[in-house]
């Protein structure tokens, strides 16, 4: 395993990002361990969860229970949490009454003490911001995030889900503390959606922020859908209104991934992975197959011709403001 730079630090972290939002409603507590076990067998160190993972729409389960597995799983010991680097997120509501969301200062120091507890760990590696509070200034939020760097409680702040100006915003008010300020940021990039060009990657670029890209197969749109379709019994309704949406570029797509031998999940990592500000895509195995496999990635090698080939079938963005004028 070749490690990467998390952005500016000095943190080596693995150039895949073991996602764990499955861990729970979709995958079992045995199953999980297993994948995060078989994740550090083959070099996989960087572990991604959030509190209020454990719980979605179309399932059972509650706020907080997957970073309960992974504590579990910390738990059996043999190094397995010395050798994890860990990032959790907090923002969303944990709970009915006020102050259980958002970054105010209150919030910050329950949410990281909650998830310690859950991990069974004293301290989270990577503490990520999973959205932008427009409610709580960034004053506020740095004293919070200062205070348990001081306590050792956590090392790097990360961000999720921010514009471009709003990572300018928060390290420039972190550089008048004085404060080391967002290390990473954790977007919604793929080949089909890539609207973070513009903006949120020239930002990341410009203050060493290393890009942790979430949907990475574009919720399965790039992971060989339309051969996966064609076999298969049923296939959602939301899945085949985005097919026919995407329908040409699609049969483009597969086609390409055909011709270069690969998997169309693997070379959608491939891509990301091209790209030097991006530090580590996120994988969300349910199965260990989906691990392994995921790994062929790494040994894709996208010429320049490749890459302007896929720029002709899922046009990209230049950075603002050259994309939309002169």
């Amino acid at each position: 395993m070749d490690y990467v730079f998390l952005g500016r630090t000095g943190l080596r972290v693995s150039p895949l990002c073991l996602g764990t939002m499955n861990f729970g409603p979709r995958t079992s507590e045995a199953d999980s361990h297993a994948i995060m076990d078989r994740a550090l067998e083959v070099g996989i160190n960087f572990f991604d969860t959030a509190n209020r993972y454990g719980k979605m729409w179309d399932t059972g389960g509650y706020h907080g229970h997957t970073e309960e597995i992974i504590g579990k799983w910390f738990a059996q010991g043999g190094g397995r949490r010395e050798k994890v680097v860990l990032a959790t997120k907090l923002y969303g509501e944990m709970g009915d009454w006020p102050n259980e969301g958002k970054l105010s200062a209150l919030n910050i120091k329950r949410a990281v003490e909650a998830s310690l507890k859950r991990l069974g760990t004293d301290y989270i590696d990577l503490y990520q911001m999973h959205h932008i509070d427009r409610d709580t200034p960034w004053e506020e939020i740095w004293q919070a995030m200062e205070q348990l760097v001081q306590e050792g409680k956590i090392l790097y702040v990360g961000s999720s889900n921010f514009a471009g100006w709003h990572i300018v915003k928060a390290n420039e008010t972190a550089k008048a503390r004085s404060f080391y300020g967002l290390v990473s940021e954790q977007s919604l990039y793929n080949l089909a959606a890539r609207t973070v060009e513009m903006d949120v990657i020239p930002a990341c670029e410009d203050y060493g922020l290393g890009l942790i890209p979430w949907s990475p197969l574009a919720g399965g749109l790039l992971g060989g859908v339309l051969k996966k379709s064609e076999g298969a019994r049923r296939t959602t309704e939301a899945m085949q209104q985005r097919i026919e949406a995407h329908r040409d570029q699609l049969e483009q797509w597969e086609s390409f991934c055909a011709d270069l031998g690969e998997n169309p999940a693997d070379v959608a990592l491939a891509w990301l992975l091209k790209n030097p500000v991006v530090t580590a895509p996120i994988i969300g195995p349910r199965t260990l197959d989906q691990l392994s496999g995921s790994l062929r990635a790494l040994d894709i090698e996208l010429t320049d011709e490749h890459m302007q080939r896929l720029d002709e079938i899922w046009p990209g963005y230049k950075p603002a403001p050259e994309h939309y004028a002169w």
